[in-house]
């Protein structure tokens, strides 16, 4: 049997079957990324990939997640499984800055807010 992932490198598109074998092969994690990819919620910056979760935004780098089920419990999670995804699909948002710019303009706005 083809595996899932060349068949996706093949296809480049997530139809119905490529759906359907994603979350046959990884379950929760698979609908969970998809559903991100299809909401327009991975973008891909100069430096990382971040991908919006439901309670925050997570720096995805090759192999590493900022997310706590990776962090802590050393688990693929369902961000690393949606950049891959998104990469061979070309289903994300390019961001042309630096994501720690970024970063660095939303904690000098959230401190001049506070300040206000």
């Amino acid at each position: 049997m083809k595996s899932i992932w060349s068949e996706l490198e093949k296809k480049r598109i997530l139809d119905d079957p490529v759906r359907t074998g994603l979350e046959s092969a990884f379950g929760n994690k698979a609908k969970k990324a998809l559903a991100a990819i299809d909401a327009g919620k991975i973008r891909r910056y100069l430096d990382f990939f971040v991908v919006e979760g439901r309670t925050a935004s997570y720096v995805v780098d090759e192999e590493f997640c900022t997310c706590g089920d990776f962090m802590y419990r050393g688990r693929t999670c369902w961000h690393l499984l949606a950049v891959r995804i998104a990469i061979i699909t070309g289903r994300y948002e390019r961001v042309e800055r630096w994501y720690m710019e970024t970063r660095k303009d939303e904690l000098g706005r959230d401190k001049r807010e506070a300040i206000h």
